[in-house]
């Protein structure tokens, strides 16, 4: 079978050496050595000041939202992962969606400002994929209206804006260190932050909001990460030139295997780099990703119809709501397999049945 993602895995050794140094220390969570070591080694290879190494990438949000103590309406896509919509209501705000752009396939930013209202508080957009939303547009509207801004970029790992870090841009930045993510820490996610005061503050949410042993600064939850997972993260941080090297390669494969089917990419941001996190394209129509689909399941290969359907009209807990733009692209957009250990013969199997499935 071909899986549509697979975890990078170690070798065994490598990992054991930094399991050995968690029963030397016996310090098994509580931001110990290893997490600090992680989160300063990340801070520098992502060219930014600060990291928060956190539990995952859902508390990263929740975590983003308390911090900048919104109650209100927080404008958002419907077109991302359920925790970006599940974390604005589980933090007792209510999620306006936005209809996202054709091309890029991020929150169209220049429907955003018919979104505000009195009650609008913040911006909460998806770097769809890692491809960067329109961060300059997006901070023009935020400074007008005093809006605050988060981005989950749970997919930007590594990617940057004239070489600048995604990370740097919003008020608070979120990253996911998922096992499917293209680094990872087995569970994990990452927080940044523009402002000292609001780094400060997440740091303290992440740990309950102790100011001290006996004190509390503020309402806290336990955000924090444990020595296994920052052991797998700093094994996996050797590899990360190694897995974007391969990653891009096996993109190119697929973008020459398939320059003669009819199919298309999201445009990505310009000026910024990619991370190769997925491997998304556009079918003509819903009728022709069901049949690839149907193909792809008789040959035990693995797609994922993401992100399907638009969380403005799959969530239990909020009205059904229809936009033009999503409802079309979330019928039609199908990600291939992509992950390190994906041979080049695996993807030239799964571009014939596609361009087969078109002729």
């Amino acid at each position: 079978m071909i899986p549509v993602t697979k975890p990078f895995l170690p070798p065994q050794n490598e990992y054991r050496a930094y399991l050995d140094k968690i029963w030397e220390s016996q310090w098994l969570t509580n931001m110990g050595p290893l997490s600090k070591e992680l989160e300063l080694r990340l801070a520098n290879h992502l060219r930014v000041n600060e990291a928060l190494f956190v539990t995952n990438g859902t508390i990263a949000l929740q975590m983003a939202i308390k911090a900048l103590d919104l109650t209100g309406e927080v404008i958002t896509t419907p077109f991302s992962f359920i925790a970006t919509t599940s974390s604005i209501v589980w933090e007792g705000c209510r999620p306006v969606f936005v209809d996202i752009d054709k091309e890029s396939l991020n929150i169209d930013a220049a429907k955003i400002e018919a979104a505000i209202t009195s009650k609008t508080q913040a911006i909460l957009a998806t770097h769809v994929y890692g491809n960067p939303c329109d961060v300059e547009k997006i901070q023009a509207i935020a400074d007008k209206y005093n809006l605050k801004v988060i981005y989950d970029g749970a997919h930007a790992f590594g990617v940057k804006i004239n070489g600048k870090s995604i990370f740097e841009y919003g008020d608070i930045s979120t990253c996911s260190l998922h096992a499917t993510k293209l680094y990872h820490s087995v569970e994990g996610g990452l927080v940044f932050a523009k402002r000292k005061a609001v780094f400060k503050k997440l740091k303290s949410i992440r740990n309950f909001g102790f100011a001290g042993p006996e004190a509390f600064d503020e309402l806290g939850i336990n955000g924090k990460n444990s020595e296994f997972h920052a052991a797998m993260g700093l094994v996996n941080f050797k590899y990360i030139d190694k897995i974007h090297q391969k990653r891009k390669a096996l993109t190119e494969k697929y973008d020459t295997l398939l320059s003669e089917a009819n199919v298309q990419k999201p445009s990505w941001y310009q000026e910024a780099t990619q991370n190769y996190a997925y491997y998304p394209i556009l079918l003509d129509s819903e009728k022709y990703l069901l049949k690839i689909l149907e193909k792809f399941k008789k040959n035990n290969i693995q797609a994922r119809r993401y992100f399907y359907p638009s969380l403005a009209n799959s969530t239990p807990y909020l009205p059904i709501q229809s936009f033009e733009v999503t409802d079309d692209i979330a019928k039609r957009v199908l990600c291939l397999p992509l992950f390190y250990d994906l041979m080049s013969k695996d993807i030239k199997v799964i571009c014939e049945i596609i361009i087969k499935t078109f002729k």
